[in-house]
């Protein structure tokens, strides 16, 4: 498939009329179509992988086309240079979510841009690393809990920001981390007890909620089974 019928069969599931509601829970930008993400996944497996269409249906600016391009996207042939050049793009948060992911939680040098970008002072750029923490634990099943406790540092360190993108994304790796296995359940809650002790809004929203998921009789329940 090439760019324009990509791009002619995104525009027939277009959706305007959902544009103001999305945009109330901050998914904007220019030129945004609306298409529904379980939209997405049936057109990108309707093209497959395709890394050169990815890359053209980024440079769109196209929102929906940028979702498109991290679902049909090649894990092995990005670049750290496409990775970097992507990840200034990011405007919103469903297309930070969507390609990390998608796409940038799968490549060879994920762990490398996590400690780079985590040191951001944009917030997208450090929501990324976060995103892609929280991907990584809830799509790697094989890793062993070093491979997650190693990232402890950047979320301490990241608890005090009180940028809401940001804050949400280190909650949503804590809670991914802790809801792994039994040892990283503990971890994550003595982490979360840690980063409560921190003098910060943010910290103190990000370790409250964290706790109340992972000490849930629900989430307990599930991790006494596996």
């Amino acid at each position: 498939m090439n760019l324009d019928q990509a791009l002619r069969k995104l525009k027939a599931k277009s959706r305007p009329g959902e544009l103001t509601g999305l945009a109330r829970f901050g998914i904007t930008g220019e030129k945004r179509l609306g298409v529904a993400v379980p939209e997405l996944r049936k057109l990108a497996k309707e093209i497959g992988k395709d890394h050169g269409l990815a890359l053209k249906l980024w440079k769109t600016g196209v929102p929906d086309a940028m979702l498109l391009a991290g679902m049909v996207d090649e894990p092995e042939k990005v670049t750290e240079k496409q990775m970097d050049a992507w990840v200034k793009d990011f405007q919103s948060w469903d297309v930070c979510d969507q390609v990390c992911s998608n796409l940038f939680d799968r490549v060879p040098f994920t762990v490398k841009k996590i400690n780079q970008w985590a040191k951001s002072d944009e917030e997208f750029i450090k929501r990324a690393a976060f995103a892609m923490i929280a991907s990584v634990a809830w799509h790697d099943k094989e890793a062993p809990d070093k491979n997650f406790i190693r990232f402890f540092p950047l979320m301490k360190k990241a608890a005090t920001d009180e940028r809401n993108f940001v804050r949400k994304a280190v909650n949503w790796a804590l809670r991914n981390i802790g809801k792994k296995n039994p040892r990283l359940n503990r971890e994550a809650i003595k982490l979360a007890k840690e980063i409560q002790r921190i003098d910060s809004k943010a910290a103190r929203w990000i370790a409250a909620d964290a706790i109340r998921e992972l000490e849930s009789p629900a989430v307990q329940a599930r991790l006494r089974k596996s």
